[in-house]
């Protein structure tokens, strides 16, 4: 039996191609949290939602009025599957109600998290999402076959201290690729 564990993309990052075609992951950064031979999940990176974290807090905490770091802090569109849950990555440390460490990384899943940053407690760098990316069993290596994405290694700088916009060309540049350069369309030799 072949071992794929080596294979396997946890605490990386996908680069979706330029012929990318679904508008799920066109022109995305996708930071996987887990995979194996189960699946895989990944929060989309780079898609501000349009939403702050005040926008949330005025859901969680009605009564409390947003500071300016709430008002200011976007809010992700993490992937298309249940897309009224709430993820934070951040540096691994603070530990929250529901937190999974993935090595310099961590992700948590509950509210303390959102009144912390919002209370100007730790962490003081987060990348906040609704939602996440998931594939089924062999699914994300099927796409890697078929060229859909690369992959690198994550980099907590490009999730915490890069735009938005420049996350995805920070990390091809990780891989010395110019993805402007590429062709949209996919092919095989």
């Amino acid at each position: 039996m072949r071992d794929t564990t080596s294979s396997y993309l946890k605490h990386q990052f996908l680069i979706a191609m330029p012929h990318m075609a679904d508008p799920n992951f066109a022109h995305t950064l996708t930071y996987i949290v887990e995979h194996n031979d189960q699946g895989a999940m990944g929060i989309v990176v780079n898609r501000p939602s349009g939403l702050n974290l005040a926008d949330v807090l005025e859901q969680l905490r009605p009564d409390t009025t947003a500071d300016a770091r709430s008002i200011a802090m976007p809010v992700y569109s993490g992937g298309p599957v249940q897309t009224d849950r709430g993820f934070v990555l951040h540096p691994a440390g603070p530990t929250f109600q529901a937190t999974l460490e993935l090595g310099e990384i961590a992700l948590s899943t509950s509210q303390d998290i959102l009144f912390a940053i919002a209370d100007g407690f730790e962490p003081q760098r987060s990348l906040i999402a609704l939602g996440y990316a998931g594939w089924g069993a062999g699914q994300l290596e099927e796409e890697l076959v078929q060229n859909a994405w690369l992959t690198c290694p994550a980099d907590a700088s490009i999730l915490f201290e890069v735009e938005s916009d420049a996350r995805v060309a920070a990390a091809a540049a990780c891989l010395g690729v110019d993805l402007t350069l590429l062709t949209s369309q996919a092919g095989h030799a």
